[in-house]
């Protein structure tokens, strides 16, 4: 993974003005490759500078999320597993609200298109749905474009005290209503009575 990326932030310091561009479409390649966004944005920070490399990462990440809410629909296999997978780390009624996803976007280990489809169960209309990608990605490529250099110094501790800040920052944002079919809320209750 760091070969690739050594590779690709050298032939984009080598291309002069496409630059830019090879950056932003890099975006829509990184999940093939396997590269976490945030390294993607750190390197934006070093080859651009703060300000533009947010705005080239923000670039990237809204085509990327664009690209997601048309084609997810189209690909049921993949909308299944992410479904699955957001059962079984935040429930089958739990909806996120948009500062909450802004907040697990700047925890490194959480799988970005889960939490597109939580902003698209959010937000179903392109252009809601888009507002919520600016919106969710912006503190995203801020923050590790311009402190990425310095979060790798970072000791373990202070590293654990900042997730432990995010994780309780998307306790707090969280949505405290919970709106269960009737028949959901009844064929649990049945089930618990009657397991056989």
């Amino acid at each position: 993974m760091d070969d690739q990326l050594l590779i690709m932030l050298a032939f984009m310091e080598g291309t002069g003005i496409l630059a830019p561009f090879i950056f932003i479409f890099f975006h829509v390649l990184r999940q093939f490759l396997f590269i976490p966004v945030v390294i993607l944005c750190m390197a934006g920070g070093i080859l651009f500078g703060s300000f533009l490399g947010t705005v080239y990462s923000m670039a990237g990440l809204l085509l990327l999320s664009a690209l997601f809410y048309f084609f997810i629909r189209k690909m049921p296999g993949t909308h299944a597993k992410l479904m699955k997978i957001k059962y079984k780390w935040f429930g089958r009624y739990t909806k996120m609200t948009v500062g909450q996803i802004a907040v697990l976007r700047l925890i490194p280990f959480f799988h970005y298109h889960l939490l597109n489809l939580c902003l698209l169960e959010r937000r179903p209309d392109f252009r809601g749905f888009m507002k919520g990608a600016f919106a969710t990605n912006l503190p995203l490529a801020f923050f590790y474009t311009v402190f990425g250099e310095f979060i790798t110094h970072f000791t373990p501790t202070i590293a654990i005290v900042i997730i432990s800040s995010l994780l309780l920052l998307f306790y707090i944002l969280r949505e405290k209503i919970v709106i269960m079919a009737w028949d959901d809320f009844f064929r649990h209750s049945n089930q618990e009575k009657n397991p056989c």
